[in-house]
């Protein structure tokens, strides 16, 4: 059955009166074809109307004014920014922070890591995007250092995983696992065989998960939904390819201070 209004998932560490959050799915919009229906993507092919009408509706749930629902240019770097007021050109970064109530600060994703942070004694916030590359380079500690800047303490701030690719459906090559072992010899444990030659499957949420934690992170939660395993319910770049579509949507996660 379509669902007809934007009811996001929802993670229990971040549950809080002060806090509105969500991991969006790819129900309860008006986009259609590839792009059915809540496609949050303003770098897909989808009509620019459509997708604005999708992110009212996410803004409804958070912050109310779809101008304040701040969504970065994402480059899959390590670049985290302070936001203390509403943008109007995306600036190039994969994580925002916050302490300015009434701003919603999110993050895009088709298969890459969205997580959400919250210092709910400092009243802080963040959002990050870590795909493969981000999560290596250092996107998470770069959100933490930002959400510092404004007084969050790490030990005290909440992270959760939104929807993203698991390791049975991540299949890499051995130059990709190259890049993580030249780092660490403790990230083999994120690599396991494939049926291919030559050919890895990797943990993108373990490893995840591992940065935050070593990072000082108070608590962590997964909400362990896989973005390639559910077509009726989220977009995966992946996926796309592996069936040849012409194009993929893209899943918002966010989150305001009340």
């Amino acid at each position: 059955m379509t669902q007809k209004t934007a009811i996001p998932l929802r993670a229990t560490v971040l549950d809080a009166p002060a806090l509105a959050h969500g991991f969006f799915t790819r129900q309860g919009g008006v986009s259609t074809g590839v792009y059915a229906s809540l496609n949050g993507g303003v770098g897909s092919q989808d009509d620019p109307h459509s997708v604005a009408e999708n992110r009212r509706r996410m803004a409804a749930h958070l912050c109310g004014d779809p101008a304040h629902l701040l969504v970065p240019y994402q480059i899959h770097s390590a670049e985290a920014l302070i936001v203390m007021n509403a943008f109007g050109e995306r600036p190039r970064c994969d994580a925002l922070a916050t302490s300015v109530r009434g701003l919603g600060l999110g993050v895009t994703g088709a298969d890459c890591g969205m997580i959400l942070f919250a210092d709910q004694e400092a009243r802080v916030i963040g959002a990050a995007h870590a795909g493969w590359k981000g999560a290596l380079a250092g996107v998470l500690e770069a959100t933490l250092e930002a959400m510092e800047t404004l007084g969050a303490r790490r030990a005290s701030t909440a992270a959760a995983l939104g929807p993203t690719i698991s390791r049975k459906n991540y299949e890499v090559g051995a130059e990709f696992a190259g890049r993580f072992i030249a780092e660490s010899n403790d990230y083999n444990r994120f690599f396991s065989a494939s049926q291919r030659a030559d050919h890895f499957m990797f943990d993108l949420p373990g490893f995840i998960a591992m940065r935050l934690r070593l990072a000082g992170i108070g608590s962590f939660e997964d909400v362990t939904r896989d973005t390639y395993a559910e077509p009726e319910s989220f977009y995966s770049y992946r996926r796309s390819v592996h069936e040849s579509e012409p194009d993929y949507g893209r899943q918002i996660a966010a989150i305001a201070l009340l």
